[in-house]
C-alpha cells in the first residue's frame, strides 16, 4: 500500500522529512527568539552575580581596615635562639634584657623495686594515693586487676595511674636488668610537685624536683628582679606579648615594636579587590568595536566603577586638616585603576601613623558611653576603606543589594522565558504531529488514486477494439 515511507511519499515521491523540517523551522521561529533572549539573560545574570562577588570580596577587605586593631599591630624579636616572642595586636612597644636562669619541669619520681617483667605483682597496694604538695589536694587512684588472676601486675598498675588523670603520667622503664616504675606529673613549675602513698607503697626517691621557669631582668644590678612561670611561656611581662624560654642563657633582649607589614597587606588586598571589580565591570560592559559583551554599555555598573574611583581620590578630613590617599601611596592609574605603592604608605605610616589611619580607616570617637577608647567607639569620619565599604555593601547586599537585586530579577526573566520555551515544544510537537498526519492523509489519498488510475487503465486496455472496417 502506498504511504510515508523513511520519509518519502512512495505515491508522490516527495521527502516528507525535509518539507516537514523545513515547515516547522519556520514554525519555531518565535521560539529560537525566546531561546537567544534567555542565553543573553543568562549571561547578564552570570556577570551580574561575577561583578556581585567581586564587590563582595571588596566589602570584607574594606572592612578590615576600618578596624583599630588594623593599624596597631605589633611584632616581637628576640635576641637569643633560646627565646621566641609573640606579640598580639595592640602590644606596648618596648624592649627588655633579661637571663634565663632555669627552665620549668616537671616533678618525677622513680621507684627503688626493679621488677623482672611487667607481669610481676606491683605491690602498689590500692588505692594509691596522690597528693599535690602545693595545693594539699589529694587524688585515689583504684589500681586495677584488668585480667582478674587476683594480682595487680606492674603493666596493670602503670595503665591504672595513666587512666585515672589525676595529674600524673606512669612508666616501666626497662633499665636493662628489670623494670623501674617512673612518675611524672602532667604539669610543669613548683605547683606540680606531689607525693604518693599508699598501704604497700615501696620506696620512691625524687628522680627530677618541680621547677618553675625563671629569669632575671636587670643583670648584676642590686636592682635586679625575678620573674618566675610555671610553663616555660611567660605572658604578661610586657603588655601584650608573651615569650618562650628554651634554653638557658646569659643575656636575651626582647624587643617589641609596631608592624607596619599588616596594614601594608590590608591595603594591597583592598587595591586587588577594588582592581578585581574595577575590571571585571570593564570587561562585562565593553562598549568597543564588535564587542559581545553581556552587559555591554550598562551605564549603571559603569557608575559603580567610577564611584570607587571617587572614594579613593576624594580628600579626608583628618583632625583640623585634610589630606587624600593619593598622597600616601594610592593613587588611580590612567586606564581607571588602583596602583599602590608600599614603599610611600610605610614611610608616611612611619612618620604619623594617625593621618594614615584616618586616611584609609577613618576616624573614631566615642560612642553611646561617650568614652573615647572604649569598645563602643563609633567612627566618625569616613576614610577610603569605609566609603568603599559602603558602596561594595550597597552593590552586593544579600538582601537589599543592587547588583543582587538585578541578577535576581535576570533571574526571573530567565525563568519566564524557559516556561515559554517549554509551551513552545508543546505546541511544535503537537504541530509537527498534525503535519505528519496531514501528509501520511494526502499520501494514502494520492496512492488509491494512483491504485483507481491503473485499474481504469488496465479495464480500458481490455475493451474490443472499433475500427471503420468494421461497419
Amino acid at each position: 500500500m502506498s504511504g510515508v515511507s523513511v520519509g518519502t511519499g512512495l505515491a508522490s515521491g516527495t521527502d516528507y522529512t525535509t518539507l516537514i523540517t523545513q515547515l516547522m523551522a519556520i514554525e519555531a521561529q518565535p521560539q529560537t527568539l525566546l531561546k537567544n533572549q534567555l542565553s543573553a539573560t543568562q549571561s547578564q545574570a552570570n556577570g551580574l552575580r561575577q561583578i556581585n562577588t567581586g564587590f563582595a570580596a571588596l566589602a570584607g577587605a574594606a572592612k578590615a581596615l576600618t578596624v583599630a586593631t588594623a593599624w596597631t599591630a605589633a611584632k616581637a624579636t628576640s635576641s637569643s635562639s633560646a627565646v621566641t616572642a609573640t606579640a598580639t595586636t595592640g602590644a606596648a612597644a618596648g624592649s627588655l634584657t633579661f637571663s634565663v636562669d632555669q627552665l620549668a619541669t616537671p616533678h618525677t619520681l622513680v621507684s627503688g623495686q626493679n621488677w623482672t617483667k611487667t607481669t610481676d605483682a606491683s605491690g602498689l597496694g590500692s588505692p594509691l594515693t596522690v597528693k599535690n604538695t602545693a595545693a594539699g589536694t589529694t587524688t585515689d587512684i583504684t589500681l586495677t586487676d584488668s585480667d582478674a588472676d587476683g594480682t595487680v601486675s606492674l603493666a596493670e598498675a602503670v595503665a591504672s595511674i595513666n587512666k585515672a588523670g589525676a595529674g600524673i603520667t606512669a612508666s616501666a622503664v626497662n633499665t636493662g636488668s628489670g623494670y623501674r616504675l617512673q612518675v611524672t606529673s602532667t604539669g610543669t613549675g613548683k605547683a606540680s610537685d606531689f607525693s604518693l602513698s599508699s598501704a604497700t607503697l615501696p620506696a620512691f626517691s625524687v628522680l627530677a624536683q618541680a621547677q618553675d621557669a625563671q629569669v632575671t631582668i636587670g643583670g648584676t644590678s642590686a636592682n635586679a628582679y625575678k620573674v618566675t612561670s610555671s610553663t616555660n611561656t611567660f605572658t604578661g611581662v610586657l603588655d601584650g606579648t608573651s615569650f618562650t624560654v628554651g634554653a638557658t642563657t646569659p643575656s636575651a633582649t626582647l624587643t617589641v615594636a609596631s608592624d607596619p607589614s599588616a596594614a601594608v597587606a590590608a591595603v594591597q588586598a583592598l587595591v586587588t579587590a577594588a582592581n578585581n571589580v574595577l575590571g571585571t565591570i570593564d570587561s562585562l560592559t565593553d562598549t568597543s568595536s564588535g564587542s559581545t559583551a553581556p552587559l555591554k554599555g550598562n551605564w549603571s555598573l559603569g557608575s559603580m566603577a567610577g564611584n570607587i574611583l571617587n572614594a579613593v581620590s576624594s580628600a579626608v578630613g583628618v583632625g583640623t586638616s585634610t589630606a587624600s590617599a593619593g598622597s600616601l601611596g594610592l593613587q588611580l592609574t590612567n586606564n581607571g585603576t588602583l596602583k599602590f605603592d608600599a614603599t610611600v604608605f610605610q614611610a608616611k605610616l612611619a612618620e604619623n601613623p594617625a593621618l594614615l589611619q584616618g586616611v584609609f580607616g577613618g576616624a573614631v570617637g566615642a560612642g553611646t558611653d561617650l568614652i573615647a577608647g572604649t569598645m563602643d567607639d563609633d567612627l566618625v569620619t569616613d576614610g577610603v576603606a569605609a566609603r568603599l565599604q559602603r558602596l561594595a555593601t550597597q552593590a552586593s547586599d544579600s538582601v537589599s543589594g543592587s547588583i543582587t537585586s538585578l541578577a535576581k530579577g535576570q533571574d526571573t526573566r530567565a525563568k519566564d522565558l524557559q516556561d515559554q520555551i517549554d509551551s513552545w515544544d508543546l505546541r511544535l510537537a503537537s504541530r509537527k504531529a498534525t503535519l505528519t498526519a496531514q501528509y501520511t492523509a494526502l499520501e494514502t489519498a494520492l496512492g488509491k488514486l494512483q491504485n483507481q488510475s491503473t485499474w481504469l487503465t488496465s479495464q480500458i486496455k481490455q475493451l474490443p477494439s472499433w475500427s471503420s472496417s468494421d461497419s
